[in-house]
């Protein structure tokens, strides 16, 4: 069974200023999951995303690796039940 989590993630490392927010709301979308994504002032970046298990470890993979231009030192990750109560994912300024 592919039930529904929920991936609440913090990424460390060169993370803003590389485009991040807009390469993971396009992974997410890609991926049919919901919820969004943020620049922290810490210089990290928070995403929660919601969705079929397969699908929420995919994004999680993706978290890991980043787009072209960042460079991911870790993630920390909590993964929870979803709460179903995002429409869409989107960039949260």
């Amino acid at each position: 069974m592919n039930s529904s989590k929920r991936l609440d993630a913090t990424v460390y490392g060169r993370v803003q200023g590389v485009s991040f927010r807009y390469y993971t709301q396009r992974e997410a979308r890609r991926l049919g999951l919901t919820g969004w994504v943020t620049n922290l002032p810490d210089g990290t970046v928070r995403a929660i995303a919601e969705g079929p298990d397969t699908a929420v470890r995919q994004f999680a993979a993706f978290l890991n690796q980043g787009p072209p231009a960042a460079r991911v030192e870790h993630v920390k990750a909590d993964w929870l039940p979803a709460t179903n109560e995002f429409q869409n994912f989107s960039i949260k300024m």
